[in-house]
């Protein structure tokens, strides 16, 4: 009989992320942030994909603390940049990471191209003593000509989702959370935990 789990441990110190996921949870399992446990050193994102990186900050949790632990990359998939900036998302234009700059180069990049077709991703990397999960959620879309709304950060101000006329950051946070790729990977992950 395995054990349950009664504490995960997300790579992340963001108050707003953990609150979300902690929302989420079924009962009986404690969510646990990088700084509750004493995790404080920045890894290295050298990974070719969501996948690759994902697993990197999730290890790196395991081997500190011992305890079931996931983790999770996010990126824009843009198809007429042949998938650019993908893994780059966040440094796009350069240190450091300036997201209206990054923003700014992606409209410039696009230029001339009819197909604006994208797709945001988020990979979540779950480790356990004895498993290494992936659980991927996407939203398509296409890229605005131009920068609209004020919420959100990084590319949410020029990206659609599909059967919408606005842009992520057009929309209130909770109409955006509500169909938003990382939304989508936490409840992968959350109907397996249903079984551990």
């Amino acid at each position: 009989m395995v054990e349950a789990v009664k504490e995960i441990v997300f790579a992340s110190n963001n108050k707003h992320k953990l609150d979300e996921i902690r929302d989420m949870l079924p009962d009986g399992i404690q969510l646990l942030s990088q700084a509750e446990i004493g995790f404080n050193q920045d890894v290295e994102e050298t990974g070719k994909t969501f996948e690759d990186n994902a697993l990197l900050k999730a290890q790196a949790l395991f081997d500190f603390s011992g305890k079931v632990c996931f983790a999770d990359d996010s990126g824009l998939e843009v198809k007429a940049l042949k998938g650019q900036p993908g893994v780059k998302s966040a440094r796009y234009s350069g240190e450091p990471v300036d997201h209206k700059r990054n923003v700014s180069l992606l409209i410039k990049n696009l230029e001339g191209k009819k197909d604006r077709t994208a797709r945001f991703v988020t990979v979540i990397c779950l480790l356990t003593a004895d498993k290494t999960l992936f659980f991927e959620g996407e939203v398509k879309g296409t890229i605005a000509e131009a920068p609209r709304g004020d919420n959100g950060f990084g590319y949410d101000p020029v990206f659609i989702p599909e059967g919408e006329n606005r842009t992520f950051a057009e929309m209130s946070p909770e109409e955006k959370n509500a169909i938003s790729h990382r939304k989508r990977a936490v409840e992968k992950l959350l109907e397996f935990l249903k079984y551990l």
